[in-house]
């Protein structure tokens, strides 16, 4: 039969060795981490390079077939001459038609519209075509903007600088709190584009021509500045 001393000193032993095993997991804790979040940004200012626009025709008559051939005829004429600009991308918008009503809510007649837009990096073709459409189309709006491969290629740069100018802030703090190094814990990269559109163009929009002797516009696309702002957090080691 075990001792009373020997009884006492089993829970004595016990707690003595959950000690032996925890104390190790104590032992291998991290200190608090000195995470540094902070965002660098590049820009770069470029002239805007392609050319948007947008003409429509509206027409009504009391025949839907009637005002269906009215609205297509000027589509096909105005394609026909679009054809002669290779430099400009014509695609036919939405063409619709619908029906206007007396106060005693009887069809009286037909309205309808339809829609060609117009795109090109060159923009002295895209004026000579838009003078010669509004003979029989309304310029409703026209617009500025970078293409898509002068804003990827320019994106490109700029975010290796912004990588380049993280990398060296990155530095400067480690440097600046006196740690030996940093780890990056995590990083985003962004971008974005403000277009300018100049006031003369805007006036431009929705005028309306019934001869065919409009001069050309000279076109003055304006600028747009490209961002890429890159954030992160790093964890100084000291």
């Amino acid at each position: 039969m075990p001792s009373l001393a020997a009884t006492r000193l089993k829970p004595i032993g016990l707690a003595l060795l959950m000690a032996t095993v925890s104390l190790p997991s104590w032992a291998n804790d991290k200190l608090p981490m000195q995470r540094v979040d902070f965002q660098t940004e590049v820009s770069r200012v470029l002239a805007n390079d392609l050319l948007s626009a947008k003409l429509t025709i509206e027409a009504n008559d009391k025949d839907p077939v009637a005002l269906a051939k009215t609205l297509t005829e000027a589509m096909n004429l105005s394609l026909a001459k679009a054809k002669l600009y290779k430099t400009v991308k014509v695609s036919t918008g939405n063409q619709s038609s619908y029906p206007v009503y007396t106060r005693e809510q009887k069809i009286e007649g037909w309205r309808g519209q339809a829609t060609l837009e117009l795109e090109s990096t060159d923009f002295k073709a895209a004026s000579e075509l838009i003078a010669k459409l509004q003979s029989h189309l309304q310029l409703r709006s026209i617009d500025f903007t970078v293409a898509e491969d002068t804003r990827r290629a320019l994106e490109d740069t700029l975010t290796q600088e912004a990588i380049t100018a993280f990398r060296d802030k990155a530095a400067l703090v480690t440097k600046s709190w006196g740690a030996k190094h940093y780890d990056l814990v995590q990083m985003s990269i962004g971008s974005t584009g403000n277009d300018y559109r100049p006031p003369l163009m805007m006036r431009a929009m929705a005028m309306k021509v019934e001869s065919d002797s409009v001069p050309a516009q000279d076109m003055a696309g304006g600028e747009s500045r490209v961002r890429i702002t890159v954030n992160g957090s790093i964890e100084l080691q000291r």
